[in-house]
């Protein structure tokens, strides 16, 4: 006797328009913020009058846009939304918010926490110090720069490289990022370089059992982060990211 199907045949249509409006909006990437109709009909295998309706419909819904002047679509404002709500509900959020709190009131600067995206780190939560003359913040859902950013510096020393390749690749190409992660390894946090704005950021892995999670950071004007303040704020950082990598079970 046959096995009844695990879905309904009625619901084969609805299913197959989810799974192909979900396949096109995860052809976009950091590395390709921005694809035209005839890239999304090649990457996709579907046809042009399949990927036109596709793409109609999700504008439709907020989550793609249309550059008519470039002729290419990116994603829209309810793929921020969506990540947002995203973000909120992963449970290392909920971990880090005291200890992000605790961070900005023994640095009085403000405090960030990054997680990894599978190409770059992503800031999921901003705690900002609020004692000071001068306010410095990040929006979250930032993307940092792999490189330069002391987050993805920090990263780039932890991520296991054979499981990251746009990681490996980066410390292939460069001598001087092979440098950096050795440092960040040996110092145990990472410095932001350029320091665009005159903001300096120092950032300290955070690890669940034996691997990396994210990355926790200060930042504050070149000015306040310089000398002794540096290598005072450098500490404290360490031991708050230590207390966190604690509670989520690192040894």
């Amino acid at each position: 006797m046959a096995e009844a199907s695990e879905e309904p045949v009625g619901d084969a249509p609805a299913i197959q328009t989810v799974q192909r409006a979900a396949t096109i909006l995860q052809a976009f990437s950091v590395e390709r913020p921005r694809l035209t109709l005839n890239e999304l009909t090649a990457d996709l295998s579907i046809s042009r009058a399949t990927a036109h309706r596709y793409a109609r419909a999700l504008r439709a819904a907020n989550l793609l846009r249309f550059d008519v002047g470039t002729a290419t679509y990116t994603l829209g404002p309810q793929v921020l939304a969506m990540e947002a709500a995203a973000r909120a509900a992963l449970p290392i959020v909920t971990a880090a918010e005291p200890h992000l709190a605790r961070l900005t009131r023994l640095t009085n600067l403000t405090s960030v926490l990054s997680i990894w995206n599978g190409e770059a780190p992503t800031v999921v939560r901003c705690m900002d110090d609020t004692t000071g003359d001068v306010r410095l913040s990040v929006r979250t859902g930032s993307l940092l720069d792999l490189t330069r950013s002391a987050q993805g510096r920090v990263l780039c020393a932890f991520l296991p490289t054979d499981e990251v390749p746009v990681v490996a690749r980066q410390l292939r190409l460069s001598a001087q990022l092979r440098k950096v992660a050795e440092q960040v390894r040996r110092d145990g946090f990472a410095v932001n370089s350029p320091e665009d704005f005159g903001v300096r950021v120092l950032a300290a892995p955070v690890f669940e059992r034996r691997r990396v999670v994210a990355a926790l950071a200060v930042l504050g004007t070149s000015a306040a982060l310089a000398g002794v303040a540096q290598a005072t704020a450098a500490q404290t950082l360490r031991e708050v990211a230590r207390e966190l990598s604690e509670e989520l079970g690192a040894g």
